[in-house]
């Protein structure tokens, strides 16, 4: 990215929503560069309405956390999460 003074660059948010079993859940991916330059891939997931669990995972280039956040992303889809 050329603007190192961004903060966000990619964000996706997936959902899951089966009334009959009770599932309302999220999964959120956000790569982001914080203030000291460091690119971070930022996992947040639970039950729609909470704040939920997150995992902050460090990236040396934005190419490899764009690798890491697409992973997580076709596993969720495989499993049923949609887009938001």
């Amino acid at each position: 990215m050329d603007d190192e003074r961004s903060s966000i660059q990619f964000h996706l948010v997936l959902h899951r929503i089966d009334p009959e079993q009770s599932i309302r859940r999220f999964y959120s991916l956000m790569i982001e560069r914080d203030l000291f330059g460091t690119i971070r891939l930022v996992r947040n997931w639970g039950r729609i309405g909470t704040n939920g669990q997150e995992l902050v995972e460090i990236y040396a280039t934005e190419d490899e956390a764009g690798q890491a956040l697409e992973a997580p992303a076709a596993l969720k889809r495989r499993r049923g999460y949609k887009d938001l």
